[in-house]
């Protein structure tokens, strides 16, 4: 999906005549059925004015051009991409992430910068981080880019058209070097090295034919979490983490250093719906964390997810492996980082059925145990999740928790979809359909690649599977708590739990 794309003339032109916001205003209701935020119209408006200045000098007016165009398998979009031919005729796309901002603080975290965004100072990827991880997804994920017998060519840079960085600009520390040197950050006084970088790349123009060769070409699915959780463990990087996946990354790594030498405890608390990231992020900070030699446990309350784990990673790591209610005993800061997936199944207590109630009525919450256990905390919760009953995680209860005991919290919202071939208007119509959450997509799009039909029998719905799986589809039916579940047959067979008329 992209909002615009089309030859870089044409940019041009409406850049002109001021009505480039308009058109991307016009295909983002068409695509997600509700309008853009006027400060995201804003942007629109002032960086792609000055993205078309820079093309226009540079005389790129035989390119290719994609804006707000979507990572596969992702809801990021990144903000434009130029295709051409370079001086030895190989194609060549290049990424322009752009940015309004006007100064920065530096940030004790690795790749961040601080920066004012939504009216406060906040921790963010710096430009050239974000534009180097996008380019790092895109080539990993499109077949065009690596796949294909001539691969397009696939280079990134960031350009800060207000901003004017100093001698000693934190957005050029010594940190950032190697991204700047992968990814080129160019700041207002640098539009004509901006255009020698696009130039470069560029020269020979006839950037349609590419553009239309990434629109045709197919996308690889996207790397399954538990295939490749024994490499990330290992400090092997397999998962590319975008934006706000990055930016929560780097802030724990920064304060799980932080937590040897202070003795305040430290808390990470992680929003996000399914499908956002989170036990990808988890598994990539446990195998960095274990890497640096930090004592590093994961704890879930799925005994499935966790044996699954356990299976995988070998016997060896498996004791990083843990339960929620395994920490009854622990220690005081007996783990360096405690990494918490699923949160919200954390239960009231750590009882068991064998619990006695006087044991029971003494023990303390659950929530508290685990906080306590480590010097710094990693919680990564979706609240509008309920498996069990007794499950009481909340982001609300590790709040007060974490209030309690006086630990920092640093709390974090993860939104990019990375399920339903990343498509927030689906997610965000389905939420609203079924009454989970008000959202802004209430109209069904139909040019959404989906199937989404109600079935007037569990039989039609079960033959419509099995023939979407004959087909070669991969195909799932599923089922909640809602039925009593019987154990099985002395035989080793299962009843027949779910009965619903004939089926």
């Amino acid at each position: 999906m992209r909002l615009y794309a089309g030859r870089t003339t044409d940019l041009i032109q409406d850049a002109t005549r001021n009505i480039i916001a308009r058109r991307l205003e016009t295909a983002f209701v068409d695509y997600f059925r509700y309008r853009p935020s006027p400060s995201e119209v804003r942007s629109w408006e002032e960086s792609l004015s000055r993205l078309s200045l820079v093309l226009s000098s540079a005389k790129l007016t035989d390119h290719g051009v994609f804006l707000e165009y979507q990572l596969p398998q992702s809801s990021r979009r990144l903000d434009a991409m130029i295709t051409g031919l370079d001086e030895d005729k190989k194609e060549n796309a290049v990424i322009v992430e752009l940015k309004q901002w006007q100064d920065c603080e530096p940030s004790d975290a690795e790749a961040m910068v601080s920066t004012r965004l939504g009216g406060a100072v906040r921790d963010t990827l710096h430009p050239s981080v974000q534009a180097r991880g996008y380019r790092d997804y895109l080539a990993d994920m499109h077949t065009a880019f690596h796949e294909d017998s001539d691969p397009i060519c696939l280079s990134a840079c960031a350009y800060l058209h207000n901003y004017a960085a100093s001698a000693a600009d934190p957005i050029r520390a010594p940190k950032f070097h190697e991204d700047i040197a992968i990814s080129p950050l160019f700041d207002r006084t640098q539009s004509t090295e901006l255009e020698e970088y696009l130039e470069t790349r560029l020269r020979r123009g006839e950037g349609l034919p590419i553009l239309q060769r990434i629109e045709k070409s197919t996308l690889r699915p996207s790397k399954k979490l538990l295939d490749h959780v024994s490499a990330v463990v290992s400090g092997e990087p397999r998962f590319f983490l975008l934006d706000e996946q990055r930016v929560v990354f780097e802030r724990a790594l920064a304060e799980a250093k932080k937590g040897f030498s202070e003795a305040r405890k430290r808390i990470i608390l992680v929003i996000g719906g399914p499908g956002t990231g989170k036990s990808v992020l988890a598994a990539n900070l446990l195998g960095r964390l274990s890497k640096a030699g930090l004592h590093t446990q994961y704890t879930t309350g799925s005994r499935a997810f966790t044996e699954t784990l356990r299976k995988i990673l070998g016997r060896r790591a498996a004791a990083q492996l843990t339960y929620t209610n395994n920490y009854i005993e622990a220690k005081t800061n007996s783990v360096d980082v405690l990494i918490c997936d699923e949160a919200h199944r954390i239960r009231e207590k750590s009882t068991s059925r064998f619990t006695k109630r006087q044991v029971r009525i003494a023990m303390p919450p659950q929530i508290d145990e685990l906080i306590n256990a480590a010097k710094v905390s990693i919680f990564f919760i979706d609240d509008l999740q309920v498996v069990r009953p007794g499950e009481s995680g909340s982001a609300d209860l590790i709040r007060k928790a974490a209030e309690k005991t006086n630990a920092q919290v640093w709390e974090y919202q993860l939104e990019a979809q990375f399920r339903c071939a990343g498509s927030d208007a689906f997610v965000n119509w389905i939420d609203n359909t079924l009454g989970t959450r008000k959202t802004a997509n209430q109209i069904w799009n139909a040019s959404e690649s989906f199937d989404f039909r109600v079935f007037r029998s569990a039989g039609a719905l079960d033959s419509a599977i099995r023939w979407r799986q004959s087909e070669g589809a991969s195909a799932r039916l599923v089922a909640g708590f809602c039925w009593p579940w019987s154990k099985a047959r002395s035989d080793g067979t299962l009843v027949d739990d779910i009965v619903i008329d004939d089926f």
